[in-house]
């Protein structure tokens, strides 16, 4: 009989001990999935249109419905490259029309992290290195030129503040200090920053200043080059989606879409990959900590501060890499909480996300455009695949592609020729 109680008691004490490790199980399972809930709950809480986008823009200059007969130029795509391109046909007396699929500016002109810097993705030293010495000079020196044209145009969009491209590890501080090298050399200007105020300094090692760089409200840019084009007689077709080119009734046809091909011509598609960039924007803060576009890593972290005190932060796909190549435009909790993560990092605070959004930019194979006539297809134009930097990029190219169009000699895109890419 004693044996059989002490049996029982043991059992009890086992069912017991068996039981709280359930609860605790259960309770730790809870908190797991309770962490990805929240975060899920938080993003559906946040304004997920673009903050640049929310800004309330004056109407276009519109006439009464679509004018009858064919254009000479149709373009299609409404951000910064379609309406510079329609700005110069238009000048010149072309008829040209326009169709954008969602409103001026809706695709990468309105999506990006509002950076305007001069040269191309590679850094200058590598591009001397794999594109030539006389090549690589004057890509820069072309972008150079257009952010002189880009203030001349934008107004109080852009601020000619500089940018400062920050070393995140010794590795990436030799290759800037490579870079700095190479820009001196060639007479471009540009300071080495070693002492960095706070709260970059301890964080990253050292950093390059290009005087020259600014920071954009995109939207607000590719809206007034808009009305410039608008009123110099284009025809602006707002929320036109365009799903073949047999629908376009034009002399000529531009396509101005980046890392939006949509199918309109599968060569272009095979070269063009799209590319998703995710970006938060916080509340106003109290102090102003970023007087500059400040990026690192490459390019994968990237942040500034707007005139009313807000951080515009972006990037981080190289933590899901397979995943960010894709031309699934909605924002994914994996970004999303590392963006917040490296906010809260580098500000030492948590400052409430008012906006979060993500848009498509196009790269290619080199990290060049393809700039000019698609090969095999006549009357056919192509200004696409800025990888990454396509706010001066994509001014310079939409005004040298419709002076191409009409006919006048742009030794200028000769590097951008399609046909490198695309075959002959």
């Amino acid at each position: 009989m004693r044996s059989r109680a002490r049996a029982r008691r043991n059992c009890n004490a086992d069912c017991a001990a068996g039981f709280g490790l359930l609860v605790v199980s259960l309770v730790v399972a809870v908190a797991i999935w309770a962490g990805p809930i929240r975060l899920a709950a938080r993003i559906a809480e946040v304004d997920t249109s673009p903050y640049w986008l929310t800004e309330q823009r004056p109407p276009l200059p519109t006439r009464s419905g679509r004018a009858a007969g064919a254009a000479d130029v149709a373009i299609v795509g409404g951000g910064v490259t379609g309406c510079a391109c329609a700005l110069t046909l238009a000048e010149a007396g072309k008829r040209v029309r326009l169709f954008e699929a969602r409103e001026i500016a809706g695709g990468a002109s309105g999506r990006n992290g509002g950076f305007a810097l001069r040269g191309g993705a590679p850094a200058y030293d590598l591009a001397r290195r794999n594109l030539g010495a006389e090549p690589a000079r004057a890509l820069w020196q072309l972008t150079e030129r257009y952010l002189d044209r880009l203030e001349e145009l934008a107004g109080d969009a852009f601020r000619r503040t500089g940018s400062l491209r920050l070393a995140a590890d010794p590795d990436e501080r030799a290759e800037l200090e490579a870079e700095c090298e190479a820009l001196r050399e060639d007479g471009f200007a540009v300071a080495w920053r070693e002492v960095l105020p706070e709260p970059l300094a301890g964080r990253f090692h050292g950093a390059l200043f290009h005087p020259g760089d600014g920071s954009l409200q995109p939207a607000r840019w590719v809206r007034r080059l808009a009305a410039r084009a608008a009123e110099a007689g284009a025809e602006l077709l707002e929320h036109e989606h365009v799903g073949s080119l047999d629908e376009l009734e034009a002399g000529a046809v531009v396509l101005a879409t980046d890392g939006y091909t949509d199918g309109l011509a599968p060569e272009l598609e095979a070269a063009i990959k799209p590319t998703r960039g995710q970006v938060v924007v916080t509340e106003p803060l109290e102090r102003r900590l970023f007087p500059c576009p400040h990026y690192a890593r490459h390019g994968y972290d990237y942040w500034q501060q707007t005139p009313d005190g807000r951080l515009v932060a972006g990037g981080l796909r190289d933590e899901a890499p397979d995943h960010e190549y894709t031309s699934d435009e909605t924002t994914t909790s994996l970004i999303q909480k590392a963006l917040e993560r490296f906010v809260a990092e580098l500000l030492g605070d948590e400052p409430e996300i008012t906006h979060r959004w993500a848009g498509l930019f196009g790269t290619t194979a080199d990290r060049l455009p393809l700039v000019g006539p698609v090969p095999g297809r006549e009357g056919v134009w192509v200004s696409a695949g800025y990888s990454g930097h396509g706010n001066v990029l994509g001014l310079a190219c939409g005004e040298l592609l419709g002076r191409a169009i009409l006919g006048n000699p742009v030794p200028e895109l000769e590097l951008f020729e399609p046909a490198r890419l695309l075959g002959r």
